[in-house]
């Protein structure tokens, strides 16, 4: 049997690719959504939890120079779905660590296959767009919020079901083997592994085309050592901070619920699923504000809101403002990644996969920065870096190229 039934072939591929994108968030918040349950059997400290978040950011950086080379060797479409799968296995293992030594390998590995999996949907969204000339980058960014929220649920109902993050992980697992499911049959496959690659060149009678076709290779392989322009580095800062101000609301929100703004134990993981709804309505209408007001005044206003928001939920503090609050944070980031990514697969491949790779390193290795000062001071303190990043990225944002709106 076909997963998809017969259809426009962009619609069937769009379904695919999102269905990657929102394994990656549901996966990442299932585990975010439960640190305060693994924080108390482990028995950690703030300080703790902050090491264990930054072991993940630690594999995302191992991950760099490994990435280019499984996308050589296994395309985009496959490196994915192993990703999917290993990632599936790995939030089961957490759920089973026995210690926090092995909880600490556990999340680097886990790092590393986010690092994998965030570079291959990415270069399988900018494909899609490219082959099809149709705009759908915010829409598939809108399914990673959709797992977020997804997992935000999930989590509360077990929560009220059962203390066990084992049992809760289980389940989860199941749904994540579903969307990889949902994705294998219709993925892009217009990144032929290097292997056949070489194969078709080797095969081809024209000798000045094979000769054509080894210089280009050449010129590509002496291009990939060069430096990143000072577009792409703005790019890279805009995508760091973007993501360690998306990457907070997952990780630490549940936190702050419960043990600053004194939530209840059901309560604690709506701070993400405010976030996360929030971003999946604004993803869902982020291409036409892109179409109106153009990439760069989108980021600009949208970072501002976000930062401007937090604020208010800190200095005012209760459970009501920090909803609004992230609220506020998940309506003006919904459209920073989106829009950077585009601007970056404009750029060209290299770029794309840098500002990729600094997007995992924000998501995962800006959270334990903040668990570090909250351990050195309070929690309002450490989101109150995150508002922060939140400003500096309208800063990044006035020094990137935009493409000019049209019309």
């Amino acid at each position: 049997m076909r997963v998809f039934p017969a259809r426009d072939p962009f619609q069937r591929s769009q379904v695919a690719i999102a269905a990657l994108f929102c394994a990656l968030g549901f996966q990442y918040a299932t585990w975010a959504s439960r640190i305060p349950a693994i924080k108390a059997d482990l028995g950690l400290t703030a300080a703790e939890v902050g090491v264990l978040l930054m072991a993940a950011g630690i594999g995302a950086v191992a991950s760099f120079p490994l990435v280019p080379v499984l996308m050589r060797r296994l395309g985009s479409a496959r490196l994915a779905l192993l990703s999917a799968l290993c990632l599936t296995l790995l939030l089961v293992a957490l759920a089973l660590a026995p210690d926090y030594p092995v909880a600490l390998l556990v999340m680097v590995a886990d790092g590393v296959f986010v690092g994998c999996l965030n570079v291959a949907m990415n270069a399988q969204g900018t494909a899609l767009e490219t082959r099809y000339t149709r705009n759908t980058m915010a829409r598939l960014h809108a399914t990673f919020s959709a797992g977020s929220l997804l997992a935000a649920l999930l989590a509360s109902g077990m929560n009220a079901a059962t203390s066990s993050v084992a049992a809760h992980f289980g389940v989860a697992a199941v749904v994540l083997v579903l969307l990889a499911a949902l994705a294998r049959s219709g993925l892009l496959q217009d990144d032929a592994p290097a292997a056949e690659k070489e194969k078709e060149v080797t095969r081809g009678t024209a000798t000045e085309t094979a000769g054509e076709s080894e210089a280009e290779n050449e010129r590509r392989s002496r291009a990939g050592w060069s430096l990143p322009t000072r577009v792409t580095l703005w790019m890279c800062c805009a995508m760091a901070f973007g993501t360690v101000t998306e990457g907070a609301m997952n990780d630490w929100s549940a936190l702050y619920l419960r043990e600053v703004a004194k939530a209840t134990a059901e309560l604690a993981p709506m701070g993400i699923a405010v976030f996360s709804g929030m971003m999946v309505l604004a993803r869902l209408f982020a291409d036409g504000w892109r179409s109106r007001w153009g990439d760069g005044r989108v980021v600009l206003f949208g970072s501002a809101l976000a930062a401007a928001g937090l604020a208010f939920a800190l200095l005012t503090g209760g459970v009501a403002a920090a909803l609004v609050g992230f609220a506020c944070v998940g309506l003006g980031c919904a459209a920073v990644t989106p829009c950077v990514y585009v601007a970056a697969a404009k750029q060209g491949s290299e770029a794309l996969a840098l500002v990729a790779a600094m997007g995992t390193t924000g998501l995962l290795a800006g959270p334990p920065l903040i668990g570090f000062v909250a351990g050195s001071s309070s929690l309002v303190w450490g989101l109150g870096v995150v508002a922060a990043a939140a400003v500096v990225v309208s800063l990044c944002s006035t020094r990137i190229q935009w493409t000019p709106v049209s019309g």
